[in-house]
């Protein structure tokens, strides 16, 4: 036992100090997957015989809100053209750089890390299904967090939900720019740096920024539920909800968005170039705000 603990705390120090573990990580990772697979097989088993054994009754009645659903869906993809097309127009009106559809893969959960002082999780993509360190997560209601490790036949996502996950945001209302970060909980993250003036409520929508290039523009990632004014400080205290379901989701879906575009800078350093960040400079985007 002694032995094991110091082994254990010499490979603590190694990962920490060093890189050379991330590869040996990798190959632990993939040799892992087998068993990832196995602890998820009942589970998916029982789903299978819960399906299979279902009353006839529950399933005619799902297949009648389904079809609602379907009907819902369709009247709001026949509107969602029409403002397609609407937005086209306008954006060639504004001579605008044309927004393509970013490509994705689906993903399923493989498992959840059990340290009550991390929000991860595991998932069934990995390096040959080209997932890449960085990459985008998303759910059917928004943004979940981003891959931070990357094996052969499964990838390790933070969930926007960690102490230690941040990143740039706006008001989708009026465009007002943050940072949110999460609280160690999953209901809940903290927006950063809200001046005590800015024009943000509860209700408001928060969504990626597009800003540092990593996260696409556009996602939904959480809901303002509380702001609160301190007295005679300078900056508010701003509360939001996820609205992904971190702790329902099983299916998941990885985004890859483009790369931004480089220009050579002096000295042989590159300089990434972000369209939102210049159209905002044109003034195309409305006047210059301040950045927090």
């Amino acid at each position: 036992m002694l032995l094991c603990a110091v082994l254990a705390a010499a490979l603590m120090f190694v990962d920490l100090r060093f890189t050379r573990m991330e590869p040996v990580r990798a190959q632990l990772s993939t040799l892992v997957a087998p068993i990832q697979w196995v602890v998820s097989l009942p589970s998916d088993v029982l789903n299978w015989g819960a399906l299979a054994l279902s009353d006839q009754r529950a399933l005619v009645e799902e297949n009648r809100r389904l079809r609602e659903q379907i009907l819902t869906l369709s009247h709001r993809v026949q509107r969602m053209a029409s403002l397609t097309a609407e937005n086209v127009r306008l954006r060639e009106l504004l001579d605008a750089t044309r927004e393509h559809d970013i490509p994705f893969i689906t993903a399923e959960l493989l498992s959840l890390d059990p340290d009550p002082f991390t929000h991860r999780m595991v998932i069934d993509r990995g390096r040959r299904d080209g997932v890449f360190v960085g990459q985008p997560v998303m759910d059917a209601s928004g943004l979940v967090g981003q891959v931070t490790a990357v094996s052969a036949y499964s990838s390790r996502v933070l969930l926007v939900a960690d102490a230690s996950h941040a990143l740039p945001i706006q008001v989708n209302r009026n465009g007002l720019r943050f940072i949110i970060q999460g609280t160690g909980q999953y209901e809940a993250l903290s927006v950063l740096h809200v001046p005590d003036t800015a024009d943000i409520r509860e209700g408001d929508l928060l969504v990626t920024s597009g800003l540092a290039g990593r996260f696409p523009s556009g996602y939904p990632v959480a809901r303002v539920t509380q702001v609160v004014h301190d007295p005679g400080e300078p900056f508010a205290r701003v509360d939001a909800r996820p609205v992904a379901q971190l702790q329902r989701s099983r299916h998941f879906l990885l985004l890859f968005p483009p790369e931004p575009p480089e220009a050579p800078g002096r000295g042989g350093w590159t300089v990434r170039l972000d369209p939102v960040a210049i159209r905002a400079a044109l003034g195309a985007a409305g006047p210059l705000e301040e950045v927090p």
